[in-house]
């Protein structure tokens, strides 16, 4: 069977399209997945030095303990995310909707917004985890989150901001609006109107009429493996393109790629058809 024309096919005779993407979405752009400790560490090198993993500097607590320090990873990452451009796959996913007239939805772990940088509407992604472009309050005093517009400088030879944002309600030192790890603070108010728009996205266009695109979505953390699994279990014909842990049951697609290596190759079908 040709995977490549298989997953064209289904692509053009579809209504519409999701697309489940995970840390390794963003890595065809240039930016970090963190894939185990020694991922993380030859990203953030100084890390290493201190001891210090992922969920260690991802954790709500480093803002109550040394909010300079907190912030000094989330800066880093959120100029790292407004710097970086989309890689082409992202604007190949939309060229197919267009093309086909499908309707589309994007779910995600990652908190960059890439999708709604390279063009996707934003009440057609799902923030899982939420969105680094949002503030809230540590505490939090309240239920409210507002944009993050902020500009910070990062020393890089200590990862610690100058200036720590406060809350605009009372004071408090204000945090990234992300699920972290061991995170009973999180504001998930935004993400629970984005799934209920993902819901009625699901009901709208039917579930056997849909196609979904799963990329770079790991292990260690599975909240988007886990849903493409479930869409998998209602009928949903599914693409799952990992470079690694690309297995699925069939009749389902298994494509051991980068997601830019697989749209590319989609999309030469797709172009010819």
């Amino acid at each position: 069977m040709d995977l490549m024309r298989t997953a064209a096919d289904w692509i053009s005779n579809a209504k519409g399209l999701v697309i489940l993407s995970g840390a390794g979405m963003g890595v065809d752009s240039g930016l970090p997945d963190f894939r185990g400790d020694k991922g993380f560490w030859k990203a953030y090198p100084l890390y290493e030095q201190m001891g210090l993993r992922f969920q260690d500097a991802a954790c709500p607590t480093r803002f109550d303990d040394d909010p300079k320090s907190g912030w000094g990873f989330y800066a880093h990452r959120l100029q790292l995310y407004r710097q970086t451009v989309p890689h082409v796959g992202f604007q190949l996913l939309q060229d197919w909707a267009n093309k086909f007239d499908l309707k589309t939805f994007a779910v995600t772990s990652n908190v960059d917004g890439h999708f709604q940088k390279s063009g996707f509407s934003h009440n057609r992604v799902l923030e899982v985890h939420g969105s680094i472009h949002r503030l809230q309050c540590t505490r939090p005093c309240s239920s409210e989150w507002w944009e993050n517009d902020l500009e910070f400088e990062v020393d890089e030879g200590n990862m610690q901001v100058a200036d720590v944002p406060a809350c605009t309600n009372c004071g408090s030192v204000a945090r990234p609006n992300i699920l972290m790890f061991g995170d009973p603070s999180w504001v998930d108010g935004q993400t629970r109107i984005q799934e209920e728009e993902f819901n009625r996205f699901l009901d709208q266009v039917g579930e056997q009429n849909l196609v979904a695109i799963e990329v770079g979505a790991g292990l260690a953390v599975p909240t988007i493996r886990m849903m493409t699994e479930r869409l998998a279990r209602h009928g949903v014909k599914t693409i799952r393109v990992n470079p690694i842990d690309a297995a699925i049951n069939p009749p389902n697609l298994s494509l051991q790629l980068t997601g830019r290596q697989a749209f590319e190759q989609i999309h030469q079908h797709l172009d010819a058809s």
